[in-house]
Protein backbone atom coordinates (compact mmCIF):
# COMPACT_ATOMS: atom_id res chain seq x y z
CA UNK A 1 0.00 0.00 0.00
CA UNK A 2 1.57 3.26 -1.30
CA UNK A 3 1.11 6.76 0.04
CA UNK A 4 -1.46 7.16 -2.79
CA UNK A 5 -3.46 4.16 -1.19
CA UNK A 6 -2.93 5.85 2.16
CA UNK A 7 -4.42 9.07 1.00
CA UNK A 8 -7.47 7.16 -0.16
CA UNK A 9 -7.55 5.74 2.30
CA UNK A 10 -7.29 8.62 4.42
CA UNK A 11 -10.50 10.29 2.15
CA UNK A 12 -12.47 7.52 2.47
CA UNK A 13 -12.66 7.67 6.27
CA UNK A 14 -13.24 11.69 5.79
CA UNK A 15 -15.86 10.87 3.35
CA UNK A 16 -17.63 8.20 5.78
CA UNK A 17 -17.26 10.94 9.02
CA UNK A 18 -18.88 13.76 6.73
CA UNK A 19 -21.86 11.25 5.82
CA UNK A 20 -22.32 10.15 8.90
CA UNK A 21 -22.56 13.94 10.39
CA UNK A 22 -25.11 14.89 7.95
CA UNK A 23 -26.85 12.39 8.37
CA UNK A 24 -27.15 12.45 11.98
CA UNK A 25 -27.44 16.07 11.85
CA UNK A 26 -30.41 16.29 9.39
CA UNK A 27 -32.07 13.02 11.37
CA UNK A 28 -31.53 14.51 14.47
CA UNK A 29 -32.85 18.20 13.56
CA UNK A 30 -35.64 16.17 11.59
CA UNK A 31 -36.83 14.31 14.65
CA UNK A 32 -34.63 15.71 17.45
CA UNK A 33 -37.49 17.69 19.41
CA UNK A 34 -39.50 14.34 20.03
CA UNK A 35 -36.98 12.00 20.24
CA UNK A 36 -36.02 14.39 23.56
CA UNK A 37 -39.64 14.70 24.47
CA UNK A 38 -39.45 11.34 24.69
CA UNK A 39 -36.23 10.53 26.39
CA UNK A 40 -37.25 13.93 29.19
CA UNK A 41 -40.41 11.22 29.68
CA UNK A 42 -40.38 7.63 28.52
CA UNK A 43 -38.09 6.79 31.19
CA UNK A 44 -40.58 5.66 33.57
CA UNK A 45 -39.03 2.14 34.14
CA UNK A 46 -35.66 0.81 33.13
CA UNK A 47 -36.86 -1.68 30.42
CA UNK A 48 -38.59 1.47 29.11
CA UNK A 49 -35.54 3.29 29.26
CA UNK A 50 -32.93 0.79 27.36
CA UNK A 51 -35.60 0.43 24.67
CA UNK A 52 -35.52 4.17 24.30
CA UNK A 53 -32.02 5.00 24.00
CA UNK A 54 -31.97 1.91 21.63
CA UNK A 55 -34.08 3.19 19.38
CA UNK A 56 -33.38 6.81 19.07
CA UNK A 57 -29.82 5.96 18.96
CA UNK A 58 -31.03 3.88 15.75
CA UNK A 59 -32.80 6.88 14.33
CA UNK A 60 -30.26 9.47 14.53
CA UNK A 61 -27.39 6.67 14.23
CA UNK A 62 -24.72 8.54 16.73
CA UNK A 63 -24.57 6.83 19.91
CA UNK A 64 -22.24 9.85 21.12
CA UNK A 65 -25.06 12.22 20.08
CA UNK A 66 -27.95 10.48 22.48
CA UNK A 67 -25.77 9.94 24.80
CA UNK A 68 -24.88 13.82 24.68
CA UNK A 69 -28.46 14.74 24.45
CA UNK A 70 -29.00 12.24 27.73
CA UNK A 71 -26.25 14.32 29.79
CA UNK A 72 -27.94 17.13 28.57
CA UNK A 73 -31.44 16.06 30.14
CA UNK A 74 -29.36 14.94 33.63
CA UNK A 75 -27.33 18.44 33.69
CA UNK A 76 -30.50 20.47 33.30
CA UNK A 77 -32.72 18.66 35.77
CA UNK A 78 -35.09 17.06 33.48
CA UNK A 79 -33.74 13.29 34.30
CA UNK A 80 -32.47 11.34 36.76
CA UNK A 81 -29.15 9.39 36.68
CA UNK A 82 -31.28 6.34 37.30
CA UNK A 83 -33.51 7.15 34.34
CA UNK A 84 -30.31 8.13 32.04
CA UNK A 85 -28.55 4.68 33.05
CA UNK A 86 -31.01 3.36 30.74
CA UNK A 87 -30.94 4.95 27.79
CA UNK A 88 -27.31 5.02 27.66
CA UNK A 89 -27.46 1.53 28.05
CA UNK A 90 -29.77 1.42 24.99
CA UNK A 91 -27.85 3.53 23.25
CA UNK A 92 -24.79 1.09 22.79
CA UNK A 93 -27.27 -1.31 21.58
CA UNK A 94 -28.79 1.01 19.03
CA UNK A 95 -25.46 2.63 17.77
CA UNK A 96 -24.72 -1.37 16.07
CA UNK A 97 -26.93 -0.46 13.57
CA UNK A 98 -24.96 1.30 11.64
CA UNK A 99 -21.95 -1.27 11.49
CA UNK A 100 -25.08 -3.71 10.07
CA UNK A 101 -25.29 -0.96 7.82
CA UNK A 102 -21.90 -1.19 6.54
CA UNK A 103 -21.80 -4.73 6.24
CA UNK A 104 -24.13 -4.59 3.61
CA UNK A 105 -20.68 -3.77 1.37
CA UNK A 106 -19.46 -7.11 1.99
CA UNK A 107 -22.52 -8.61 0.55
CA UNK A 108 -21.49 -11.42 -2.25
CA UNK A 109 -22.92 -13.08 -4.81
CA UNK A 110 -24.24 -12.11 -8.69
CA UNK A 111 -28.09 -12.64 -8.18
CA UNK A 112 -29.87 -9.65 -8.70
CA UNK A 113 -31.18 -9.27 -4.96
CA UNK A 114 -27.69 -9.41 -3.97
CA UNK A 115 -26.57 -6.73 -6.46
CA UNK A 116 -29.61 -4.15 -5.27
CA UNK A 117 -28.67 -4.35 -2.20
CA UNK A 118 -24.98 -3.65 -2.68
CA UNK A 119 -24.22 -0.35 -1.53
CA UNK A 120 -22.80 0.52 -4.94
CA UNK A 121 -26.20 0.09 -6.81
CA UNK A 122 -28.31 1.60 -4.52
CA UNK A 123 -26.73 4.56 -3.01
CA UNK A 124 -26.52 6.48 -6.35
CA UNK A 125 -29.91 6.70 -6.29
CA UNK A 126 -30.80 7.82 -3.02
CA UNK A 127 -27.84 10.46 -3.61
CA UNK A 128 -29.93 11.62 -6.76
CA UNK A 129 -33.63 11.35 -4.80
CA UNK A 130 -31.63 13.43 -1.62
CA UNK A 131 -30.07 16.33 -4.22
CA UNK A 132 -33.22 16.75 -6.09
CA UNK A 133 -35.42 16.94 -2.85
CA UNK A 134 -32.46 19.58 -1.77
CA UNK A 135 -32.77 21.73 -4.51
CA UNK A 136 -36.76 21.52 -5.69
CA UNK A 137 -38.69 21.39 -2.13
CA UNK A 138 -39.78 24.25 0.01
CA UNK A 139 -40.40 22.16 2.64
CA UNK A 140 -37.84 22.34 5.52
CA UNK A 141 -38.55 18.31 6.34
CA UNK A 142 -38.53 17.18 3.22
CA UNK A 143 -35.06 19.23 2.70
CA UNK A 144 -34.44 17.14 5.66
CA UNK A 145 -34.91 14.29 4.04
CA UNK A 146 -32.97 15.01 1.26
CA UNK A 147 -29.99 15.51 3.67
CA UNK A 148 -30.07 12.27 5.14
CA UNK A 149 -30.26 10.86 1.80
CA UNK A 150 -27.33 12.32 0.53
CA UNK A 151 -25.92 11.75 3.99
CA UNK A 152 -25.88 8.32 3.84
CA UNK A 153 -24.40 7.71 0.14
CA UNK A 154 -21.64 10.06 0.98
CA UNK A 155 -21.25 7.34 3.71
CA UNK A 156 -21.33 4.48 1.60
CA UNK A 157 -19.22 5.64 -0.86
CA UNK A 158 -16.40 6.99 1.72
CA UNK A 159 -17.43 3.08 2.86
CA UNK A 160 -16.31 1.83 -0.12
CA UNK A 161 -13.45 4.06 -1.04
CA UNK A 162 -11.76 2.18 2.47
CA UNK A 163 -12.09 -0.79 1.28
CA UNK A 164 -10.56 -0.31 -2.35
CA UNK A 165 -7.89 1.39 -0.85
CA UNK A 166 -7.11 -1.19 1.62
CA UNK A 167 -7.45 -4.39 -1.14
CA UNK A 168 -3.80 -4.31 -2.35
CA UNK A 169 -2.83 -5.10 1.69
CA UNK A 170 -4.61 -8.44 0.84
CA UNK A 171 -0.67 -9.53 -0.55
CA UNK A 172 1.15 -7.42 1.70
CA UNK A 173 3.71 -9.28 4.18
CA UNK A 174 4.23 -6.57 6.28
CA UNK A 175 0.82 -6.16 7.11
CA UNK A 176 -0.04 -9.71 7.81
CA UNK A 177 2.92 -9.72 10.09
CA UNK A 178 1.67 -6.56 11.99
CA UNK A 179 -1.47 -7.77 12.25
CA UNK A 180 0.08 -10.97 13.88
CA UNK A 181 0.49 -8.73 17.11
CA UNK A 182 -2.87 -8.84 17.84
CA UNK A 183 -2.88 -12.10 18.69
CA UNK A 184 -2.36 -10.90 22.35
CA UNK A 185 -6.21 -9.47 22.53
CA UNK A 186 -4.79 -6.67 25.13
CA UNK A 187 -2.49 -4.86 22.76
CA UNK A 188 -6.61 -5.36 20.54
CA UNK A 189 -8.03 -3.64 23.24
CA UNK A 190 -5.61 -0.92 23.28
CA UNK A 191 -5.50 0.03 19.61
CA UNK A 192 -9.58 -0.05 19.62
CA UNK A 193 -9.27 2.39 22.73
CA UNK A 194 -6.90 4.49 20.61
CA UNK A 195 -8.39 4.56 17.21
CA UNK A 196 -12.04 5.34 18.75
CA UNK A 197 -10.99 8.04 21.15
CA UNK A 198 -8.66 9.77 18.12
CA UNK A 199 -11.67 9.81 15.85
CA UNK A 200 -14.62 9.84 18.36
CA UNK A 201 -16.71 7.51 17.02
CA UNK A 202 -17.27 4.09 17.29
CA UNK A 203 -19.58 3.64 14.14
CA UNK A 204 -16.40 5.31 11.82
CA UNK A 205 -13.38 2.89 13.78
CA UNK A 206 -15.65 -0.69 13.73
CA UNK A 207 -16.12 1.00 9.87
CA UNK A 208 -12.19 1.15 9.75
CA UNK A 209 -12.32 -2.89 10.95
CA UNK A 210 -14.74 -3.86 8.63
CA UNK A 211 -12.88 -2.09 5.74
CA UNK A 212 -9.56 -3.82 6.81
CA UNK A 213 -11.09 -7.40 7.17
CA UNK A 214 -11.92 -7.50 2.98
CA UNK A 215 -7.74 -8.11 3.32
CA UNK A 216 -8.20 -11.73 5.87
CA UNK A 217 -5.38 -10.30 7.88
CA UNK A 218 -7.49 -10.20 10.67
CA UNK A 219 -8.61 -12.70 12.85
CA UNK A 220 -11.58 -13.12 14.73
CA UNK A 221 -10.25 -13.31 17.98
CA UNK A 222 -8.17 -9.96 16.95
CA UNK A 223 -11.69 -8.42 15.77
CA UNK A 224 -13.68 -8.88 18.52
CA UNK A 225 -10.66 -7.62 21.14
CA UNK A 226 -10.56 -4.47 18.69
CA UNK A 227 -14.31 -4.40 18.72
CA UNK A 228 -14.19 -4.23 22.55
CA UNK A 229 -11.91 -1.14 22.98
CA UNK A 230 -14.07 0.88 20.67
CA UNK A 231 -16.17 0.39 22.73
CA UNK A 232 -14.16 1.92 25.48
CA UNK A 233 -12.87 4.66 23.26
CA UNK A 234 -16.35 5.94 22.31
CA UNK A 235 -16.77 7.71 25.75
CA UNK A 236 -14.35 10.14 25.79
CA UNK A 237 -17.22 12.35 23.90
CA UNK A 238 -19.34 12.06 27.02
CA UNK A 239 -16.35 12.80 28.96
CA UNK A 240 -15.65 15.68 27.13
CA UNK A 241 -19.12 16.88 27.00
CA UNK A 242 -19.85 17.07 31.19
CA UNK A 243 -16.41 19.68 31.62
CA UNK A 244 -18.18 22.86 33.15
CA UNK A 245 -21.56 20.25 33.82
CA UNK A 246 -23.68 19.41 37.17
CA UNK A 247 -22.21 17.22 39.49
CA UNK A 248 -25.11 14.56 38.43
CA UNK A 249 -24.28 15.03 34.54
CA UNK A 250 -20.23 14.13 35.26
CA UNK A 251 -22.32 10.97 37.34
CA UNK A 252 -23.54 10.04 33.90
CA UNK A 253 -20.08 10.14 32.09
CA UNK A 254 -18.77 8.62 34.78
CA UNK A 255 -21.13 5.19 34.54
CA UNK A 256 -20.63 5.01 30.76
CA UNK A 257 -17.13 5.08 31.58
CA UNK A 258 -17.80 2.24 34.20
CA UNK A 259 -20.33 0.23 32.27
CA UNK A 260 -17.70 0.22 29.09
CA UNK A 261 -15.14 -0.32 30.61
CA UNK A 262 -16.46 -3.38 33.39
CA UNK A 263 -18.47 -4.65 30.17
CA UNK A 264 -15.52 -5.08 28.30
CA UNK A 265 -13.10 -6.67 30.80
CA UNK A 266 -15.43 -8.99 32.02
CA UNK A 267 -16.50 -10.57 28.51
CA UNK A 268 -12.42 -10.54 27.43
CA UNK A 269 -11.93 -12.23 31.06
CA UNK A 270 -14.76 -14.50 29.84
CA UNK A 271 -14.22 -15.45 26.17
CA UNK A 272 -10.14 -15.26 26.40
CA UNK A 273 -9.91 -17.39 29.30
CA UNK A 274 -12.24 -20.10 27.85
CA UNK A 275 -10.11 -19.67 24.92
CA UNK A 276 -6.95 -20.65 26.87
CA UNK A 277 -8.66 -23.21 28.48
CA UNK A 278 -10.07 -24.57 25.63
CA UNK A 279 -9.11 -22.89 22.24
CA UNK A 280 -11.97 -21.93 20.03
CA UNK A 281 -10.68 -22.20 16.62
CA UNK A 282 -13.24 -19.43 14.83
CA UNK A 283 -11.30 -17.11 16.87
CA UNK A 284 -8.39 -18.06 14.25
CA UNK A 285 -10.07 -17.83 11.45
CA UNK A 286 -10.26 -14.45 9.32
CA UNK A 287 -12.81 -11.89 10.40
CA UNK A 288 -15.36 -10.57 7.73
CA UNK A 289 -17.62 -7.32 7.60
CA UNK A 290 -20.54 -9.38 8.76
CA UNK A 291 -19.23 -11.07 11.65
CA UNK A 292 -17.30 -7.51 12.87
CA UNK A 293 -21.05 -6.20 13.03
CA UNK A 294 -21.61 -9.35 15.02
CA UNK A 295 -19.45 -9.18 17.61
CA UNK A 296 -20.40 -5.42 18.38
CA UNK A 297 -23.88 -6.16 18.82
CA UNK A 298 -23.49 -9.11 21.01
CA UNK A 299 -20.65 -7.52 23.41
CA UNK A 300 -23.47 -4.56 23.78
CA UNK A 301 -26.38 -6.32 24.19
CA UNK A 302 -24.64 -9.02 27.06
CA UNK A 303 -23.02 -5.88 28.55
CA UNK A 304 -26.18 -4.52 29.02
CA UNK A 305 -27.92 -8.34 30.09
CA UNK A 306 -25.33 -8.49 32.67
CA UNK A 307 -25.60 -5.03 34.35
CA UNK A 308 -29.53 -4.52 34.30
CA UNK A 309 -29.82 -6.19 37.11
CA UNK A 310 -26.77 -3.88 38.96
CA UNK A 311 -27.73 -0.84 38.09
CA UNK A 312 -28.65 0.76 41.67
CA UNK A 313 -24.84 -0.94 42.11
CA UNK A 314 -24.05 1.13 39.03
CA UNK A 315 -25.77 4.20 40.34
CA UNK A 316 -24.11 3.83 43.69
CA UNK A 317 -20.89 3.81 42.44
CA UNK A 318 -20.80 6.26 40.16
CA UNK A 319 -22.17 8.71 43.39
CA UNK A 320 -18.88 6.88 45.39
CA UNK A 321 -16.78 8.56 42.52
CA UNK A 322 -18.55 12.00 42.58
CA UNK A 323 -19.58 12.39 46.23
CA UNK A 324 -23.09 15.14 46.65
CA UNK A 325 -22.10 18.38 47.67
CA UNK A 326 -25.03 21.28 48.50
CA UNK A 327 -24.19 23.16 45.65
CA UNK A 328 -26.15 20.93 43.84
CA UNK A 329 -29.39 21.81 44.59
CA UNK A 330 -31.04 24.06 41.83
CA UNK A 331 -34.03 26.25 42.34
CA UNK A 332 -34.86 28.08 38.99
CA UNK A 333 -35.83 26.42 35.99
CA UNK A 334 -33.18 28.01 33.65
CA UNK A 335 -30.83 25.60 34.30
CA UNK A 336 -32.75 23.64 31.97
CA UNK A 337 -31.28 25.81 29.59
CA UNK A 338 -28.13 23.66 28.62
CA UNK A 339 -26.35 24.54 25.38
CA UNK A 340 -26.25 20.79 24.35
CA UNK A 341 -29.65 21.26 23.37
CA UNK A 342 -28.89 24.19 20.88
CA UNK A 343 -28.77 22.19 18.01
CA UNK A 344 -32.26 20.71 18.06
CA UNK A 345 -33.69 24.45 17.57
CA UNK A 346 -37.53 23.01 17.92
CA UNK A 347 -36.41 21.21 21.24
CA UNK A 348 -34.98 24.41 22.66
CA UNK A 349 -37.06 26.59 21.33
CA UNK A 350 -39.77 24.29 23.72
CA UNK A 351 -37.30 24.63 26.58
CA UNK A 352 -37.50 28.43 26.25
CA UNK A 353 -41.03 28.58 26.80
CA UNK A 354 -41.01 26.20 29.63
CA UNK A 355 -38.53 28.82 31.21
CA UNK A 356 -40.26 31.38 30.03
CA UNK A 357 -43.24 30.12 31.91
CA UNK A 358 -41.85 30.51 35.40
CA UNK A 359 -40.17 33.62 34.80
CA UNK A 360 -44.08 34.56 34.47
CA UNK A 361 -45.09 32.55 37.16
CA UNK A 362 -42.40 34.49 39.77
CA UNK A 363 -43.13 37.97 38.60
CA UNK A 364 -47.15 37.26 38.97
CA UNK A 365 -45.82 36.24 42.07
CA UNK A 366 -43.93 39.62 43.39
CA UNK A 367 -46.82 41.86 41.56
CA UNK A 368 -49.31 40.07 43.87
CA UNK A 369 -46.95 40.39 47.03
CA UNK A 370 -46.96 44.13 45.72
CA UNK A 371 -50.55 44.11 45.37
CA UNK A 372 -51.13 42.62 48.97
CA UNK A 373 -49.42 44.77 50.72
CA UNK A 374 -50.93 47.69 48.94
CA UNK A 375 -54.28 46.62 50.00
CA UNK A 376 -53.01 45.95 53.60
CA UNK A 377 -50.57 48.87 53.68
CA UNK A 378 -47.87 46.53 55.04
CA UNK A 379 -44.54 46.77 53.96
CA UNK A 380 -43.04 43.07 55.22
CA UNK A 381 -42.76 41.41 51.88
CA UNK A 382 -40.64 44.24 50.71
CA UNK A 383 -37.65 41.94 50.82
CA UNK A 384 -39.39 39.31 49.09
CA UNK A 385 -40.96 41.13 46.45
CA UNK A 386 -37.15 42.94 45.55
CA UNK A 387 -35.58 38.94 45.51
CA UNK A 388 -38.33 37.82 43.34
CA UNK A 389 -37.58 40.69 41.15
CA UNK A 390 -33.59 39.65 41.18
CA UNK A 391 -34.66 36.25 39.92
CA UNK A 392 -36.62 37.58 37.47
CA UNK A 393 -33.51 39.39 36.20
CA UNK A 394 -31.65 36.09 36.42
CA UNK A 395 -34.45 34.93 33.92
CA UNK A 396 -34.06 37.41 31.73
CA UNK A 397 -30.57 37.35 31.30
CA UNK A 398 -30.08 33.25 30.90
CA UNK A 399 -33.61 32.97 28.33
CA UNK A 400 -31.94 35.63 26.55
CA UNK A 401 -28.45 34.94 26.16
CA UNK A 402 -29.94 31.09 24.86
CA UNK A 403 -32.30 32.90 22.78
CA UNK A 404 -29.45 34.49 21.37
CA UNK A 405 -27.16 31.44 21.19
CA UNK A 406 -30.30 29.46 19.28
CA UNK A 407 -30.69 32.03 16.70
CA UNK A 408 -26.98 31.45 15.54
CA UNK A 409 -28.52 28.48 14.73
CA UNK A 410 -30.67 27.05 11.51
CA UNK A 411 -34.42 26.98 12.21
CA UNK A 412 -37.76 26.42 11.17
CA UNK A 413 -39.94 29.59 10.62
CA UNK A 414 -42.33 28.68 13.46
CA UNK A 415 -39.56 28.41 15.75
CA UNK A 416 -37.47 31.75 14.32
CA UNK A 417 -41.22 33.84 15.00
CA UNK A 418 -41.49 31.78 18.48
CA UNK A 419 -38.04 33.10 19.26
CA UNK A 420 -38.83 36.76 18.45
CA UNK A 421 -41.89 36.55 20.71
CA UNK A 422 -39.96 35.47 23.69
CA UNK A 423 -37.53 37.64 23.06
CA UNK A 424 -40.18 40.34 23.50
CA UNK A 425 -42.31 38.68 26.19
CA UNK A 426 -39.35 37.90 29.04
CA UNK A 427 -38.87 41.84 28.32
CA UNK A 428 -42.47 43.00 29.19
CA UNK A 429 -42.14 40.20 32.30
CA UNK A 430 -38.82 42.11 33.16
CA UNK A 431 -40.31 45.25 33.13
CA UNK A 432 -43.84 44.00 35.33
CA UNK A 433 -41.16 42.53 38.11
CA UNK A 434 -39.77 46.02 38.36
CA UNK A 435 -43.32 47.81 38.66
CA UNK A 436 -44.08 45.35 41.34
CA UNK A 437 -40.51 46.79 43.37
CA UNK A 438 -42.04 50.65 42.45
CA UNK A 439 -45.15 49.57 44.23
CA UNK A 440 -43.58 47.97 47.19
CA UNK A 441 -41.47 51.34 47.30
CA UNK A 442 -44.68 53.49 47.72
CA UNK A 443 -46.14 51.36 50.12
CA UNK A 444 -43.25 51.91 52.17
CA UNK A 445 -43.40 55.07 51.46
CA UNK A 446 -47.10 55.60 52.75
CA UNK A 447 -46.13 52.92 55.63
CA UNK A 448 -43.17 55.43 56.60
CA UNK A 449 -44.84 58.49 56.40
CA UNK A 450 -48.17 57.58 58.00
CA UNK A 451 -50.19 58.75 54.96
CA UNK A 452 -53.83 57.44 54.65
CA UNK A 453 -56.32 57.31 51.68
CA UNK A 454 -59.51 58.06 52.67
CA UNK A 455 -62.32 55.39 53.13
CA UNK A 456 -63.74 56.01 49.63
CA UNK A 457 -60.41 55.90 48.01
CA UNK A 458 -59.72 53.02 49.90
CA UNK A 459 -62.39 50.75 48.49
CA UNK A 460 -61.38 52.12 45.54
CA UNK A 461 -58.27 50.89 45.22
CA UNK A 462 -59.43 47.37 46.77
CA UNK A 463 -61.46 47.15 43.27
CA UNK A 464 -59.03 48.75 41.53
CA UNK A 465 -55.87 46.09 42.56
CA UNK A 466 -58.54 43.22 42.06
CA UNK A 467 -58.47 44.17 38.44
CA UNK A 468 -54.72 44.11 37.93
CA UNK A 469 -54.22 40.84 40.04
CA UNK A 470 -56.95 39.43 37.35
CA UNK A 471 -55.32 40.75 33.85
CA UNK A 472 -52.13 39.61 35.44
CA UNK A 473 -53.35 36.00 36.11
CA UNK A 474 -54.91 35.84 32.85
CA UNK A 475 -52.19 36.83 30.88
CA UNK A 476 -50.48 34.04 33.42
CA UNK A 477 -52.69 31.50 31.70
CA UNK A 478 -53.09 32.55 28.56
CA UNK A 479 -49.07 32.50 27.63
CA UNK A 480 -49.13 29.41 29.73
CA UNK A 481 -51.43 27.22 27.91
CA UNK A 482 -51.68 29.16 24.38
CA UNK A 483 -54.81 30.00 24.88
CA UNK A 484 -55.42 32.74 21.95
CA UNK A 485 -59.28 32.63 22.94
CA UNK A 486 -57.93 34.12 26.69
CA UNK A 487 -55.25 35.96 25.23
CA UNK A 488 -58.07 37.98 22.72
CA UNK A 489 -59.65 38.87 26.60
CA UNK A 490 -56.79 40.70 27.81
CA UNK A 491 -56.81 43.68 25.74
CA UNK A 492 -60.45 44.96 26.68
CA UNK A 493 -59.78 44.40 30.20
CA UNK A 494 -56.27 46.56 29.52
CA UNK A 495 -58.94 49.61 28.27
CA UNK A 496 -60.91 48.94 31.30
CA UNK A 497 -57.93 49.31 33.68
CA UNK A 498 -57.05 52.50 31.55
CA UNK A 499 -60.84 53.95 32.43
CA UNK A 500 -60.63 53.21 35.83
CA UNK A 501 -57.11 54.94 36.32
CA UNK A 502 -58.30 57.72 35.08
CA UNK A 503 -61.71 57.80 37.07
CA UNK A 504 -59.22 57.74 39.92
CA UNK A 505 -57.48 60.15 39.75
CA UNK A 506 -60.50 62.48 38.48
CA UNK A 507 -62.01 61.59 41.89
CA UNK A 508 -59.11 61.74 43.82
CA UNK A 509 -58.51 65.10 42.87
CA UNK A 510 -61.60 66.23 43.77
CA UNK A 511 -61.77 64.91 47.23
CA UNK A 512 -58.36 66.93 47.47
CA UNK A 513 -60.11 69.70 46.66
CA UNK A 514 -62.83 69.09 49.70
CA UNK A 515 -60.28 67.82 51.76
CA UNK A 516 -61.00 64.53 52.07
CA UNK A 517 -57.80 62.89 51.57
CA UNK A 518 -54.27 63.87 52.52
CA UNK A 519 -52.27 66.65 49.77
CA UNK A 520 -48.89 63.76 50.46
CA UNK A 521 -51.10 61.18 49.16
CA UNK A 522 -50.97 62.95 45.61
CA UNK A 523 -47.73 61.99 44.38
CA UNK A 524 -47.53 58.29 46.00
CA UNK A 525 -50.94 57.71 44.46
CA UNK A 526 -49.93 59.21 41.31
CA UNK A 527 -47.08 56.51 41.12
CA UNK A 528 -49.26 53.77 41.93
CA UNK A 529 -51.66 54.02 39.86
CA UNK A 530 -49.24 54.76 36.64
CA UNK A 531 -46.91 51.10 37.63
CA UNK A 532 -50.22 49.23 38.18
CA UNK A 533 -51.58 50.90 34.86
CA UNK A 534 -48.11 49.65 32.91
CA UNK A 535 -48.30 46.48 34.46
CA UNK A 536 -51.89 46.16 32.46
CA UNK A 537 -49.98 47.80 29.55
CA UNK A 538 -47.26 45.01 29.40
CA UNK A 539 -50.24 42.00 29.83
CA UNK A 540 -51.52 44.19 26.65
CA UNK A 541 -48.23 43.44 25.03
CA UNK A 542 -47.70 39.99 25.82
CA UNK A 543 -51.42 39.08 24.67
CA UNK A 544 -51.11 40.90 21.01
CA UNK A 545 -47.68 38.45 20.85
CA UNK A 546 -49.35 35.40 21.39
CA UNK A 547 -52.40 36.74 19.22
CA UNK A 548 -49.70 37.32 16.37
CA UNK A 549 -48.01 33.69 17.02
CA UNK A 550 -51.43 32.62 15.83
CA UNK A 551 -52.34 35.17 12.89
CA UNK A 552 -49.38 35.96 11.39
CA UNK A 553 -50.60 39.23 9.83
CA UNK A 554 -52.00 40.69 13.19
CA UNK A 555 -49.78 43.94 13.59
CA UNK A 556 -49.00 44.83 16.95
CA UNK A 557 -49.92 48.37 16.82
CA UNK A 558 -53.38 48.03 15.14
CA UNK A 559 -54.94 45.67 17.08
CA UNK A 560 -58.12 47.12 17.36
CA UNK A 561 -58.29 48.58 14.10
CA UNK A 562 -57.43 44.78 12.15
CA UNK A 563 -60.89 43.41 14.10
CA UNK A 564 -63.92 42.33 12.10
CA UNK A 565 -67.01 44.16 12.96
CA UNK A 566 -68.41 41.20 14.09
CA UNK A 567 -64.83 40.85 16.61
CA UNK A 568 -65.48 44.59 17.75
CA UNK A 569 -69.14 43.53 18.32
CA UNK A 570 -67.44 41.02 20.57
CA UNK A 571 -64.84 43.71 22.35
CA UNK A 572 -67.24 46.06 22.82
CA UNK A 573 -69.34 43.40 24.92
CA UNK A 574 -65.81 42.16 26.70
CA UNK A 575 -65.04 45.83 27.59
CA UNK A 576 -68.39 46.67 28.74
CA UNK A 577 -68.49 43.60 31.11
CA UNK A 578 -65.28 44.54 32.70
CA UNK A 579 -66.13 47.70 33.54
CA UNK A 580 -69.59 46.12 34.75
CA UNK A 581 -67.68 43.46 36.81
CA UNK A 582 -64.60 46.05 38.37
CA UNK A 583 -67.15 49.50 38.55
CA UNK A 584 -65.75 51.95 41.31
CA UNK A 585 -68.35 51.59 44.27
Amino acid sequence: MDIFGILTMIGGLALFLFGMHIMSEALTKASGSKLKVSLEKMTSSLMKAVLLGTVSTAIIQSSSAATVMTIGFVNSGLMTLRSAIGVIMGANIGTTITAWIVSLAGLEGDGIVIQMLKPTSFSPILALIGVILLFVSKSDRRKNIGTVLVGFAVLMFGMETMISAVEPLKSSPVFFDMMANFSNPWVGVLVGIIVTAAIQSSSASIAILQALAVTGAITNGAALAIVMGQNIGTCITAVISVIGASKNAKRTAVFHVYFNVLGTIILMVLVYGANYIHPFPYLNESASITTIALFHTLHNVLSVLMFMPFTKQLEWLCYLTIPKGEEEKQVHSFIKLDERFLTTPPYAVRLCQEVAVDMLKTTQKGIGLALSALRERDNKNAEKVAELEGIVDQYEDKIGAYLIKLSGHSMYESDSQSCSILHNAIGDFERMSDHSVNLMDSVSEMVEKKLKLSEKAEEEMRVYTGAVADIVERTYLAFKDFDLDLAHTIEPFEEVIDKLTARIKKRHYKRLGNGKCMPQMGYVLQDILTNCERIADHCSNIAIGLIQAGDAEQQPHSYHDSLSDEAKKEFAQMYSDYLQKYELP
